[in-house]
């Protein structure tokens, strides 16, 4: 079970999709705690397919116990993080499109 919210990696999605400046982005993920940093990776191999959606709590171990920098400068490393995200929660069986609508919608 991921220990971040949909509506969360939603905000990451967008963040890295939109040019808002990378100081906004490190503070969004500084903010979150470890075991959601630490769900946002595994959730990130997922959808580039290093784990399969079935070993998430392999990716959450593996996660944990290999970290060796700061998730924000890992993750913007990333090539295609927004794609890589959303194909993790579509393949957790979450649909990444309404995630983003959500936020986007005004309130």
């Amino acid at each position: 079970m991921l220990d971040i919210s949909a509506d969360k990696v939603g905000e990451v999605i967008i963040l890295a999709r939109e040019d808002r400046g990378e100081r906004e982005f490190d503070a969004f993920i500084g903010a979150l705690n470890e075991e959601e940093q630490t769900s946002l990776v595994a959730l990130f191999w997922i959808g580039r397919g290093t784990f399969e959606a079935e070993e998430l709590a392999e990716a959450i171990r593996t996660a944990r116990s290999g970290a060796t920098t700061s998730t924000a400068t890992y993750l913007k490393q990333a090539p295609h993080l927004a794609d890589h995200l959303e194909a993790g929660l579509e393949a957790l069986g979450v649909d990444s499109t309404d995630v983003e609508d959500d936020l986007y919608r005004p309130v």
